[in-house]
């Protein structure tokens, strides 16, 4: 791991045959684990973690396939499955000593916390989600010209080969392209940290991209599947998010309230990178949560 969060533990545990997590952790006490979004690795809590350490136990691990983690081959639909990502960080937990924790995620990681919620009612407590929508709402929502602004999504969804070849040929420019344009503030992520992101994700491409392709099938079934058999997140939820709504035209928080029975969901000016940018508030909607 060539980059950490100052004060943590690095700990790396196999989670299955081959595929090992990374992770730093910090603090003691009741355990919550950090996702971390697309195109970041786990540095990205580096201001809330040692905030939430003061009285918890942080388990901030780099997804499969990104960062320091194992990055698997793609062997079949499920191997970058959200199914999957979840029960990778829920044997983390395990290992660690964890059975039952808080879970907050961001973008990507969102996306798994939202998985292992639906999938692990038993083992997440309270879930917080960081500016992203399910993935069935997700590909409903995006429509006609506005659906530009999530080029990536179609992109990475073609079958292998192609996209890992057009993004590796221009692999900092296209990460770049997120890191610098969905911020709201410049300063939240200095160029060490953007350095730091740039490199990991050049080193991931095969892995990002299988990850982004399973959301346009085997995630979206499973969505679908879940949406039909009636399962909700019975856990306390808190979901923030830009006002995507007032630009994309749709109902956010009713969309997640489909799918939260005990939802709280706001919305956020800071960029979609705001645990970088508002790292204050979005420590205190965690520990609001945890109230819950």
């Amino acid at each position: 791991m060539s980059r950490t969060i100052p004060g943590s533990e690095t700990v790396t545990v196999e989670v299955a045959p081959g595929v090992p997590i990374t992770a730093a952790v910090l603090g003691t006490g009741p355990a919550v684990v950090l996702l971390h979004g697309f195109p970041q690795t786990h540095l990205m809590w580096r201001h809330v973690a040692p905030a939430l350490a003061a009285d918890h136990t942080v388990i901030c691990p780099d997804l499969r396939g990104y960062g320091a983690s194992g990055k698997p081959a793609e062997a079949g639909s499920d191997t970058y499955a959200k199914r999957t990502m979840a029960a990778d960080i829920v044997a983390l937990a395990a290992a660690l000593g964890h059975e039952r924790f808080a879970l907050a995620g961001h973008d990507r990681g969102a996306l798994v916390a939202f998985r292992a919620g639906l999938d692990h009612p038993g083992t997440v407590t309270h879930l917080l989600s960081l500016d992203v929508l399910p993935t069935l709402d997700m590909w409903d929502v995006l429509h006609g010209a506005d659906a530009r602004v999530a080029f990536h999504l179609y992109l990475m969804a073609q079958p292998p080969g192609f996209p890992e070849r057009m993004i590796s040929a221009v692999a900092d420019d296209f990460f770049a392209s997120f890191i610098d344009g969905w911020g709201a503030d410049d300063r939240a992520i200095p160029a060490d940290v953007r350095a730091e992101y740039l490199r990991a994700s050049r080193e991931a491409v095969p892995s990002i991209v299988a990850d982004y392709r399973a959301s346009a099938g085997i995630d979206l079934e499973h969505d679908r599947a879940d949406r039909a058999a009636g399962r909700t997140l019975d856990m306390p939820v808190t979901v923030i998010q830009q006002d995507w709504g007032a630009a994309l035209g749709y109902d956010a928080a009713g969309l997640w309230g489909r799918w939260a029975t005990d939802l709280e969901h706001r919305t956020l000016d800071a960029g979609h990178f705001m645990a970088e940018s508002a790292p204050e508030e979005i420590t205190e909607a965690i520990r609001s949560l945890l109230r819950r």
